[in-house]
């Protein structure tokens, strides 16, 4: 059994620009930001979402599967960094410096 590590665990943070100009395609974003939520995707900023992921595997899986429901016109990137990197992320608003988000528990059964 391979043992956790910073550098091992993933985190994919998707952000995208959605046309919304037409009723159809307010639809269309509506359903691909409740996709990333049901795909267990965090909202971090209103076009911004990030979810936590155990492996690399898992997070080039997610990223498949994401990236084939872009809407049309749609622009989604998705970037991967690893546990150890997302620790090291500073965050400010109104020039505060807000807290770091709650590291994702880890259960590991031996």
């Amino acid at each position: 059994m391979q043992s956790l590590s910073a550098y091992r665990i993933m985190w994919l943070i998707c952000m995208f620009d959605l046309p919304v100009g037409t009723r159809k395609e307010r639809k269309k974003a509506t359903g691909f930001r409740n996709l990333l939520l049901d795909e267990g995707f965090e909202m971090a900023q209103f076009s911004v979402y990030m979810r936590h992921l155990p492996t690399r595997e898992r997070a080039d899986f997610l990223t498949k599967r994401v990236m084939g429901q872009v809407p049309p016109n749609g622009k989604v990137t998705i970037i991967t960094i690893t546990d150890k990197q997302f620790a090291e992320i500073a965050s400010y608003h109104n020039l505060r410096a807000e807290k770091p988000v709650k590291k994702m528990e880890q259960l590991v059964l031996l």
